[in-house]
């Protein structure tokens, strides 16, 4: 069984469509937490005016009735309440009106190789679909994602550690607990302190006209030991949930764990020794790994942590090249954050969510959620790990 998700859509057309395919039926699923992630990718300090204007909502067009999923593909649609200022640009069908084209790639955007690649004389047609826009019908899918995992024991969480040069101080052990008031933050960081130094590093590069990237980390809790597999390259679970992080718009770099720091470390200093005990079985006393050893997960939490790029969207914009004359120019100038690190965050636990979720449906298959439950079960009472209903009911 293999879970898909399929996104469709502009940035300013008419909306958001989100096909997901594989979900077992009988999933229990609730509205208010779907809008809720959808509203709080809309989060955080150095948002831009669009936010003002777009609140994100999930319409149920297929694969679901009376809150329960009924086994076939499930279809959520987002409007985009902008697209009544952009229609007459952005209308699917030709339009009376004259609509000047767009030359004015921006550099470390889509624009200048989209119009190569598919032999296209106006930028619009490439960067409407490349914006970060479609991140919200990802939140979406992933808010069901994160709905089939929590069923099976698993949360999901994230968190800003660095904006620009600000950081939050290292954190060792976390567990669900420590991020219930992470949205609070006005740039969904747990460390007080840091959190006010990166909104005045914002406020201050905001005002010189600068963009501003950083880093987010992704924490998932309760998975079992054994998703993924050694034995090829396209099932190994590090890379995949690699490729989902870069896969976001603006994304440069991945880690799992402590990825980056432990290529600095000794051997000694960089692995996760094991121990064992009747009570708690296999465990380690240190995550290093981010939670995956072999391409398989280990059943301590899953950790991925993503670099984010500055926006390559700024008031003051950098030299381009008009791509119809070839002359020098501006790039273009468009309504734009600042800072979208905190709502990266959201983003990027959609797609772990969807990643970890695929994965649990593939080992475990199912037609119905209960036969999900009940394979997990299984196989937790074969490696010896805390069966499913035992741990939701220590909760």
């Amino acid at each position: 069984m293999t879970l898909k998700l399929i996104t469709a859509g502009e940035s300013h057309g008419p909306g958001l469509t989100t096909i997901v395919e594989g979900l077992p039926a009988g999933l229990a699923l609730e509205q208010e937490r779907i809008n809720r992630d959808l509203a709080r990718r809309q989060l955080g300090h150095g948002r831009g005016g669009r936010m003002k204007i777009e609140t994100d909502k999930a319409d149920v067009r297929s694969g679901v009735r009376h809150g329960r999923t009924l086994g076939g593909p499930v279809t959520l649609a987002v409007d985009n309440r902008d697209y009544q200022n952009w229609e007459e640009r952005m209308n699917p069908w030709p339009v009376d009106a004259d609509v000047p084209e767009v030359h004015l790639p921006r550099p470390g955007h889509a624009d200048l190789v989209g119009t190569q690649k598919y032999g296209l004389s106006d930028v619009r047609d490439v960067l409407e679909r490349a914006s970060a826009r479609e991140t919200a019908a990802r939140v979406a899918g992933g808010a069901l994602a994160k709905e089939f995992l929590r069923a099976v024991g698993v949360e999901i969480y994230s968190h800003v550690i660095q904006i620009t040069g600000v950081r939050a101080p290292d954190y060792g052990v976390l567990g669900p607990a420590d991020f219930s008031a992470v949205d609070d933050s006005p740039v969904r960081c747990l460390d007080a302190d840091a959190a006010q130094a990166m909104v005045q590093e914002i406020n201050t590069l905001r005002k010189a006209n600068e963009s501003l990237g950083g880093v987010f980390e992704v924490r998932a809790f309760g998975v079992v030991p054994g998703l993924g597999s050694h034995v090829s390259w396209e099932e190994r679970l590090d890379g995949r949930l690699s490729q989902a992080i870069l896969s976001i718009q603006a994304m440069k770099a991945v880690a799992i764990g402590d990825g980056v720091e432990v290529a600095g470390l000794p051997g000694s200093a960089a692995h996760d020794e094991i121990f064992y005990d009747e009570e708690r079985g296999y465990h380690r006393e240190t995550n290093h790994a981010g939670g995956v050893e072999g391409g398989m997960t280990n059943g301590d939490p899953v950790i991925v942590r993503g670099w984010m790029k500055p926006l390559p969207t700024l008031t003051k914009p950098l030299r381009s090249v008009d791509i119809a004359t070839h002359e020098p120019a501006e790039a273009l100038r468009e309504r734009t954050d600042s800072c979208t690190v905190p709502a990266a965050g959201v983003v990027g636990e959609a797609m772990v969510a969807f990643v970890l979720a695929d994965a649990y449906r593939n080992k475990f298959g199912g037609d119905h959620i209960d036969d999900v439950r009940g394979a997990v079960d299984a196989y937790r009472r074969r490696i010896g790990w805390p069966e499913l209903a035992a741990l939701q009911s220590a909760r």
